[in-house]
């Protein structure tokens, strides 16, 4: 593995860019400093682009194994490199679902044979594995499904769920989808005789999510255990979390944070994920809870389906888009227009998901550190095309939008993956080490 030397980068470094050298050696980060030796080193000269550590999106659905028409964690990880994202942390609505021990095993198999950047899987919850999550090993978290989505896993045993509370290991990560299934099903069919996504929104509201919320929190405080709250869609929802904690830790998404169900209505079930896009004002809540810190990170949960499912009526199609590809560049683009700082964008995607889920050597560019870097030009405007997208679904909800801001150079484990517009598929990521 050569040894490599960003020269001539702004450098994110204890909080702010600086015009710092970085060189790596083997997958470690060996040397941080004005001007770092070269000897026997590939030189890469920045030209005063930005470099951010790797991009860490902790929530994806890589459809891998069980439903690889859509998508696999090969495809998807070459996605990731292009995007510039060098980590990530994968659902369990897997087929078989990720529920035991054999099926951890065998996706961080499957991972080792196809991921072009690294890997991490959480453990799926249901009503009657509680031995199982208590015994696992080898995964970022417990997802609990709080509200039905794309796949068979729900808890909607309340005993269940106080159970995983006080018997899990109280460190470890509990994710939730937080909806209330208890209301969406008998509300339905007040919405079934209308086909739009406005009628999706107004039965999956932001009172579904609010209460599922607040339940979630407030066992989290009184067990006292690690919990994390998956694509906060709505602003009220951000008047349950304390600023920076690290209790209760929350993210939102960046089509929470752009896209709306008053502008983006016409895109119909291209646009449907659960939860559903909500208001403008929730837009500018989710941003106002960023800023804050009551939200504390930006992931993507991309969940990919072709686009001859996507097609059918608002109550068929499945809930889902794909994103890992563009999340760097919409939230770039997004800091162009003043919503944000570069700074808040490495805290928000790489330095808070890794701290989160207590990620080894993640997040941060620190001697030591994984050799996970991204090299950013934050002026580049590019558009948005499905023709282009490496994702095996082979669309996107911004295609045709112009963006300012994206990834130049991706660099797993001080191999360059992603350069010059290709991916280099001779890149192996690793899996995830937590601790």
């Amino acid at each position: 593995m050569a040894s490599i030397v960003i020269r001539g980068a702004k450098t994110f470094h204890n909080g702010r860019f600086q015009d710092l050298e970085v060189r790596t050696d083997g997958p470690f980060i060996s040397a941080i400093a004005p001007t770092v030796d070269t000897s026997g080193a590939r030189v890469i000269d920045a030209g005063g682009l930005y470099l951010f550590p790797g991009i860490v999106d902790p929530q994806v659905h890589f459809r891998d194994p069980g439903l690889t028409h859509k998508e696999d964690l090969e495809t998807a990880t070459r996605a990731c490199a292009k995007g510039g994202v060098t980590s990530f942390c994968e659902m369990p609505n897997t087929i078989p679902l990720a529920i035991n021990q054999r099926e951890i095993d065998n996706k961080h198999a499957i991972a080792a044979r196809k991921c072009r950047v690294n890997w991490g899987f959480f453990g799926g919850a249901t009503n009657t594995n509680l031995a199982d999550l208590k015994a696992m090993k080898r995964i970022c978290g417990i997802k609990v499904f709080l509200g039905a989505s794309t796949g068979d896993l729900l808890v909607d045993d309340m005993n269940a769920l106080e159970n995983i509370f006080a018997e899990t290991d109280k460190r470890r990560v509990i994710a939730f989808h937080c909806e209330d299934e208890g209301v969406m099903k008998a509300t339905r069919a007040q919405y079934e005789n209308r086909d739009d996504l406005r009628a999706y929104t107004a039965w999956r509201n932001v009172d579904v999510a609010y209460k599922s919320t607040q339940h979630v929190v407030g066992l989290a405080r009184k067990y006292q255990h690690r919990a994390h709250i998956l694509h906060v869609s709505s602003a009220r929802e951000c008047e349950l979390f304390i600023p920076r904690d690290t209790l209760v830790t929350t993210e939102t998404s960046p089509h929470h944070l752009l896209m709306n169900v008053e502008d983006d209505h016409a895109m119909g079930t291209l646009a449907k994920m659960n939860p559903p896009l909500k208001f403008r004002a929730d837009n500018r809540g989710l941003w106002a809870g960023l800023i804050s810190g009551r939200i504390g990170m930006i992931a993507t949960d991309h969940a990919p389906h072709l686009l001859t499912e996507k097609r059918r009526s608002i109550w068929k199609a499945p809930a889902g888009i794909p994103a890992v590809e563009n999340s760097l560049a919409l939230i770039l683009d997004a800091s162009s227009r003043g919503l944000c700082t570069l700074e808040q964008v490495a805290l928000w995607m790489c330095e808070n998901p890794a701290r989160a889920y207590a990620m080894k050597r993640k997040g941060l560019i620190e001697l030591g550190y994984d050799a996970d870097l991204t090299l950013v030009d934050p002026n580049e405007v590019h558009e948005v095309r499905n023709a282009d997208q490496l994702t095996k679904c082979k669309w996107s909800p911004w295609h045709g939008q112009k963006l300012k801001g994206r990834a130049k150079t991706t660099i797993v484990r001080g191999q360059v993956v992603y350069e010059n517009g290709r991916v280099n598929d001779n890149v192996r990521g690793a899996e995830i080490e937590y601790a």
